[in-house]
């Protein structure tokens, strides 16, 4: 393969995946030849209705799912014993018997990086979101935002190649929601990670994400691509603007009848 022809891979490659799982009635289809290109460093969303295959898709791409058709590909970058992937989930995944400082540091840790260089990696990453100061204290003793907070710079310190994040601030009340919102903002401005985010906000959506993709209900499949031309860097302000309104009415136009018909699947 020549230089160029590299450069124009996209990192993530996904072709004609499905996810089929046995259950007692037969065979469920959750997701259906969905298929994928992500760009090196872009921030792509994907929205769908409740059980349409955007968790299960996402964890296909992390290799915690397997894949019942098609294939999805990861494309290394330059730097050798660089994790593919790290993946931020609702739930406050993080340790609760490891203090802030030691959770941050875990990957470094499992990749065999010396105990200075990782805490000294770890102390950058809380010293950009603010919790420096919180380094020595144990999860039950700070907020939710907090320890989400945590969760991210944890993937972030390990350097991956992508990005996963599982609806990362669904757990959150509306106003740190709001203040990690500008967070994640900022750092990916600086970091420019490839990013693959699943969430139920088409607010959320449209503010962070290069393109929204919309799945559709169950077998999920890839209905539509909208790409978000709104400047950078966006903050929260981006959301009161007209363009910003035009673009959520735009996707909830065609997500309100996936939205109609998962809930008739249901009954």
């Amino acid at each position: 393969m020549t230089r160029a022809n590299a450069v124009a891979m996209p990192k993530i490659l996904a072709r004609n995946v499905s996810k089929i799982y046995p259950t007692i009635d037969g065979e469920t289809v959750a997701v259906k030849d969905f298929s994928l290109e992500v760009a090196d460093g872009e921030f792509v969303c994907i929205v769908g209705p409740s059980g349409c295959g955007k968790s299960t898709f996402l964890r296909m791409v992390a290799g915690l799912d397997d894949i019942s058709a098609g294939s999805i590909r990861v494309s290394p970058g330059d730097e050798p014993g660089k994790p593919s992937n790290s993946v931020v989930f609702q739930e406050y995944a993080i340790f609760p018997w490891k203090t802030v400082i030691d959770n941050v540091a875990f990957g470094l840790e499992m990749r065999g990086v010396s105990r200075t260089k990782r805490l000294e990696v770890a102390r950058y990453w809380l010293d950009r979101v603010g919790l420096a100061k919180f380094a020595g204290y144990y999860p039950h003793q700070i907020s939710g935002g907090m320890k989400q907070r945590v969760s991210i710079i944890r993937a972030l310190a390990n350097d991956p190649e992508v990005l996963l994040m599982d609806e990362p601030l669904g757990a959150l009340d509306a106003q740190t929601r709001v203040v990690l919102q500008e967070e994640l903002l900022r750092i990916w401005e600086e970091t420019r990670k490839t990013v693959v985010y699943i969430t139920h906000s088409l607010d959320e959506a449209v503010l962070l994400g290069d393109r929204v993709i919309l799945m559709s209900a169950q077998p999920g499949q890839h209905l539509a691509t909208f790409n978000i031309d709104l400047p950078r860097p966006r903050s929260i302000e981006t959301i009161n603007g007209p363009r910003f309104a035009e673009y959520r009415a735009m996707i909830w136009e065609k997500l309100s009848h996936e939205v109609r018909r998962a809930m008739e699947q249901q009954q």
